[in-house]
């Protein structure tokens, strides 16, 4: 993925107006452990294209029925498979000495 994606540099304002949730639904995430954005100085919350992404899934997932704690573990399960994903490749690249 991208650095890009990564970086926290969205307000809350502007995920709201691209998500359509309310801010209230946004920090409702947040404190439920689905989103994790970061606080400048003053406290203001500032998120990622991922985060963003991610609300979109927890949106849809709402609309389903599902709960935030099933949400939550899903998320959680998804994130373990990625970082094992990219630990593997690390390994391999590191044998065959690969760049990528």
């Amino acid at each position: 993925m991208s650095p890009y994606k990564h970086k926290k540099v969205i307000s809350i304002g502007t995920v709201n107006e691209l998500t359509g949730l309310s801010l209230r639904q946004i920090r409702y995430y947040e404190e439920r452990e689905l989103i994790y954005p970061e606080r400048t100085k003053r406290g203001t919350r500032k998120y990622s294209f991922s985060d963003v992404e991610t609300l979109l899934q927890i949106a849809d997932k709402r609309e389903e029925g599902v709960q935030t704690y099933e949400i939550r573990k899903d998320l959680q399960s998804s994130h373990k498979g990625k970082m094992m994903e990219r630990m593997l490749r690390g390994q391999l690249n590191a044998h065959f000495r690969m760049n990528k």
